[in-house]
């Protein structure tokens, strides 16, 4: 039996056919299930020979009277979607960038027993700040929809475990750039940050540019693997940085 199969036999036996009167003319789970696959095999990138990563972030987009069909087990359908893929990424030879995350949403102009499915790889970034380092912090970088602090001299970025951030991307090196923090690290005007590539093997790429070495302004937008990194900049003594 295949993994499909599997699948679609598994949440059967999970939501005991309830699902299957529901979608009866309309999207089958199999469908979405296959569909995901699909978009892991067509967005994998060649990162090495043994490593190609996959993304992690879905959105499958439906009709809203779909998406009101699936209500009911959309947390169960999402878990075992995750499962599926994680096994699917397995067997191929995938790598996530981060944690799999599914979500559910309508969309206008699908008609009923129409979906799609929008992706992207959305690295886990983490640091090892304390929150009294963070309140005092003049500049951050933001990835997602978290914020994360510079300290001087200087914050290494990149994938191993001695990184001040660390960024669970495939396409970055475990020492891939630091931030240099020149100025007066209590605040003011005065605080200036540069960005360093430390040798890595993707390089870096610096509002679009791809450099060594720049000097950053408040907003300025750094690329490392598939991980994008803002920069914000406190300009005033006792102002936060920007909410994101």
């Amino acid at each position: 039996m295949g993994g499909l199969q599997r699948f679609e036999h598994k949440l059967e036996q999970v939501i005991s056919g309830a699902f299957a009167k529901a979608f009866r003319s309309a999207v089958q789970p199999v469908e979405i299930a296959a569909a995901l696959q699909r978009e892991c095999d067509n967005n994998a990138q060649i990162l090495s020979r043994e490593r190609r990563m996959v993304p992690n972030d879905f959105h499958v987009e439906l009709a809203q009277t779909d998406l009101e069909r699936l209500a009911p087990y959309d947390s169960t359908m999402a878990r075992d979607f995750t499962e599926q893929l994680e096994d699917h990424a397995q067997q191929q030879g995938y790598q996530f960038p981060g944690p799999v995350r599914i979500q559910f949403e309508a969309a206008e102009d699908l008609s009923t027993g129409r979906f799609r499915i929008r992706s992207s790889a959305k690295a886990k970034v983490q640091s090892n700040a304390s929150h009294t380092q963070a309140q005092r912090a003049r500049a951050f970088v933001v990835a997602g929809d978290q914020q994360h602090p510079l300290h001087p001299p200087v914050t290494v970025v990149g994938r191993g475990t001695e990184a001040d951030i660390r960024v669970n991307d495939p396409g970055v090196s475990r020492r891939h750039i630091e931030f240099q923090l020149v100025g007066d690290p209590g605040g003011g005007a005065g605080i200036q940050v540069r960005v360093r590539d430390l040798g890595s093997t993707n390089g870096m790429l610096v509002d679009g540019h791809r450099v060594t070495s720049t000097s950053l302004h408040d907003g300025s937008v750094v690329k490392i693997g598939n991980t994008t990194l803002t920069v914000r900049i406190v300009t005033e003594a006792g102002q936060g940085a920007t909410d994101v």
